[in-house]
This record gives C-alpha cells, structure tokens and sequence, in this order.
C-alpha cells in the first residue's frame, strides 16, 4: 500500500522523538514513510520531497527538526499538503524554544499545524484525524484511542481509591 502519510525529519538523532508518531500510525494501521529530508544540509532533497508528495499520494507530512528548526516551514512552503512540526529539543538548544518558536511562528499563508515539544506521538495522531476525516475506518480507530484514553483514567480514580487515598481527599466517582 503506498502511503499516506510521511514522516521526515533533519537528522537521524532526531530519530529517537520521531519514533512515535510511526508507532501510533502503525496502531492505527495507516501506511507511512519515514525518511531524513535536512533543510539545511540537503536542500534540494527537501525541495524534491514536497514537491512529489502529493503526486505519490501522501496525504499530510509529519516534519521534526531540532535547532532553527525550518524543515516544517520550508516544506509547508512548497506543497499543498497539510505539514505538522514536531520541535525537536536537540543538542545544541538551551531548551527546545528555539525549536519551538521556529516551527509555531509562521507567517500567515503558511500554516505549520504545531505539536508540543518532542510530542511526535501527538503528530501521528493529528495526522491519523486528518486522515480519518475522510475514512471512516481510521475515524473509527481514532475514536476508540481517544474512548480508550478516558477509560485509563477511570481504573486510575478506582486504583487511587482503593490505594487508600481518599485520607485527606474527596476522590469522587461523580
């Protein structure tokens, strides 16, 4: 099956972060790429990847990039496709704002959908709604994650109550 959804990023230390949004893509049974496509260190690679990308039937890109972080940016430039940055906290950041900062702040008309720092999970997910906004399949499989997620928090609450600690505190069911 080709895929839908691509998953690059600037470097392969950025691999570790970016793991996560092929995982939860793979869950949800979406087909996806993964591939190292530098702004900075190769270009016209970068220049090549969007501009193909549609043509060969991707449906949304996923871009992680650490640092001055402009790979989102430059792609959502070049194609039409839908782009979402993944800051990535690199070596050679303070803290991962820089990351941040150049991925959030686009200038108007092009849009990078941004996620949390070193939240490529949160990415594969966005994605996986994207997708699911035209297949009910996935919008299914999207739904019973997010129906799973309110479940955990219910056997936390039961967990937390049956650890005894209600002492001190109203743990309530409501």
């Amino acid at each position: 099956m080709n895929p839908l959804v691509g998953i690059i990023m600037g470097s392969d230390s950025d691999l570790s972060i970016m793991e996560a949004a092929s995982d939860i893509l793979k869950q949800f049974g979406i087909s996806h790429e993964v591939t190292i496509v530098s702004a900075h260190r190769t270009p016209l690679r970068m220049v090549e990847y969007a501009q193909k990308a549609a043509d060969r039937g991707l449906k949304v890109i996923i871009a992680g990039a650490g640092g001055a972080a402009h790979l989102p940016g430059m792609v959502a430039s070049i194609t039409p496709l839908p782009v979402i940055g993944v800051p990535v906290k690199s070596s050679n950041s303070i803290d991962g704002w820089d990351s941040v900062l150049s991925i959030l702040q686009m200038p108007n008309g092009v849009p990078v959908a941004t996620v949390a720092l070193n939240a490529a999970k949160n990415a594969g997910i966005l994605a996986a709604e994207i997708i699911g906004s035209s297949d009910k399949d996935v919008l299914k499989k999207v739904a019973d994650y997010k129906n799973s997620l309110g479940k955990e928090v219910i056997e936390k609450v039961k967990k937390m109550k049956k650890d005894g600690w209600e002492n001190g505190f109203d743990i309530t069911d409501f």
